[in-house]
C-alpha cells in the first residue's frame, strides 16, 4: 500500500512538473505575422477611369480631361460627336489604386480605391468602368470595374450642407481581377532563405 501510494505521488509530481514547463514555453508565432522573406513585396498598381451614374455630382464644364476622355470611350464604341463640348455632369474622373501581393495569381480578386481628379462633389452612387491598372514597369496586371462603396456622404447645397468624411473616395471590395503574374524577387532555387523582421528587436530575434 505505501509502495502505490508513493508512486501515485511521484507521478503527480512528474505531471505537474510538466504542466509548468508547458505554461511557461513562449506562445509559437506565425512567420508572416512577425515579418516577410527578403525580396517578396507586395507592388503597387494604378490606373486611370471613369466613374458613371452619379447623381448631377460629376465634374463640371471646367474639368475638360474628363470630357475629353469620354469622347474616346464612346468614339471606341463607334459613337462620334461633333460638339466636344459635351455637358455630363454624371460622370468623374478617377484614380484607381491598389497593392497586388507578390503570391497573387490570375482570377485572383484584390480590392481596390477609386478617388476623384476633378472638380466632383461625390462619388456616391457611381459605378466604375473598365479600368486596366498598370505597374511602374508599365504593364497591366490587373483590371477593376464595378460599384463604388463610400464611407463618407454629403448633403445639402454649399451653403448649408453637411459633408462627413471624403465622398469622392471610394472602394470597391474584390473590384479587380489579377491578369498577370508578379515575378518576386526571390529567386526560386536557394540555398538559404532570408527573413525580415517587420519590428526588429532582440527578443523577437532570440
Amino acid at each position: 500500500m505505501d509502495n502505490t501510494f508513493l508512486r501515485l505521488r511521484s507521478c503527480a509530481a512528474g505531471l505537474a512538473l510538466c504542466l509548468v514547463f508547458v505554461s511557461s514555453a513562449p506562445a509559437a508565432s506565425r512567420i508572416k505575422d512577425i515579418g516577410h522573406f527578403a525580396g517578396v513585396r507586395s507592388n503597387a498598381l494604378s490606373g486611370y477611369g471613369l466613374v458613371i451614374g452619379l447623381n448631377k455630382t460629376g465634374d463640371k464644364r471646367q474639368t475638360f480631361f474628363t470630357q475629353q476622355t469620354l469622347l474616346n470611350m464612346l468614339e471606341r464604341f463607334g459613337l462620334t460627336i461633333n460638339n466636344p463640348s459635351v455637358r455630363v455632369e454624371n460622370i468623374a474622373a478617377v484614380m484607381v489604386t491598389t497593392d497586388l501581393g507578390a503570391f497573387e495569381k490570375p482570377g485572383s480578386r484584390i480590392d481596390v480605391t477609386v478617388s476623384s481628379i476633378g472638380d466632383a462633389t461625390s462619388l456616391q452612387g457611381g459605378i466604375l468602368l473598365q479600368t486596366p491598372l498598370i505597374a511602374a514597369d508599365g504593364n497591366v496586371y490587373a483590371v477593376a470595374q464595378g460599384p463604388l462603396v463610400l464611407s463618407g456622404y454629403s448633403a445639402g447645397n454649399a451653403a448649408t450642407g453637411v459633408t462627413v468624411n471624403h465622398p469622392t473616395v471610394g472602394r470597391i471590395p474584390n473590384g479587380a481581377s489579377v491578369e498577370r503574374v508578379v515575378v518576386a524577387g526571390m529567386p526560386q532555387i536557394v540555398d538559404t532563405l532570408e527573413l525580415v523582421l517587420d519590428r526588429a528587436d532582440f527578443t523577437t530575434v532570440k
